[in-house]
């Protein structure tokens, strides 16, 4: 019997992404996205000064740190406090390095932009929503400090987004939710630029094997979706600071 999504989306279809932006006050920028029923809010803080193996090199930094509320699931998890899980820390390396690759480092100048990820509720897919959702907060914060004066022009270099995939009982699908997600065989997690370009891929077999021909597959679905997360990121960022460019 093929498998049956739980929201009866076609194979090849993302959950619904919303993007609501100046979510809070303070931030320089900051997104609430919700994808599906999963949500996470973005916040970008920028501080001068980068690193220290970076000082006096005029380039800049960004680093992303990622959490999970207690309340994100049905059964309350704990806060990490002193000690990080390796899972918290893994993905929020990746949420860096993935947002590290829509700028031009040097343009930013010796500054470091700082991205909160926080999860307010799970339903599988958070580290492609906080990385989606954290470029639409980076945009903006940039396009802030083009509008204040602190740099000539956006040192955005490339659009991002992620999105995940699967192999359930053989059958490719996109952007899977919770029950997706424990059910796959094999998962993905793909982040992509706009020029079709990879970023990053993660992927396993779960609990069984994938073929060249499933892998070119899931990536190809994978493009898909993030095809529809770069329109749906557009719009929001234009209606946000109604400018939107890549260098």
């Amino acid at each position: 019997m093929a498998w049956q999504r739980p929201d009866n989306r076609p194979a090849n279809r993302v959950r619904p992404i919303v993007f609501e932006t100046d979510f809070t006050k303070f931030a320089t920028a900051s997104v609430l996205t919700r994808c599906g029923d999963t949500q996470v809010l973005c916040t970008i803080s920028i501080e001068p000064g980068v690193p220290r193996f970076l000082e006096e090199t005029g380039q800049g930094w960004l680093s992303a740190e990622y959490r999970m509320l207690p309340g994100a699931t049905p059964q309350r998890q704990r806060r990490e406090l002193m000690r990080l899980s390796g899972r918290t820390q893994e993905i929020q390396r990746l949420i860096g390095r993935s947002l590290r690759a829509a700028l031009d480092l040097q343009a930013l100048g010796e500054r470091t932009v700082l991205v909160d990820a926080d999860v307010l509720q799970a339903d599988a897919g958070t580290r492609t929503t906080a990385i989606t959702g954290g470029f639409v907060a980076l945009a903006m914060a940039m396009e802030k400090l083009v509008q204040q004066g602190e740099l000539e022009a956006s040192p955005l270099r490339h659009q991002i987004a992620a999105v995940s995939v699967g192999l359930i009982e053989q059958e490719a699908f996109l952007d899977l939710n919770y029950p997706e997600d424990v059910a796959a065989e094999v998962d993905f997690n793909v982040v992509m630029n706009e020029r079709q370009e990879f970023i990053e891929v993660q992927g396993t077999g779960e609990s069984g094997s994938f073929t060249r021909q499933q892998l070119n597959q899931l990536m190809d679905l994978a493009e898909v979706g993030i095809q529809d997360f770069f329109a749906s990121q557009k719009e929001a960022i234009l209606q946000a600071v109604g400018d939107f460019q890549i260098a």
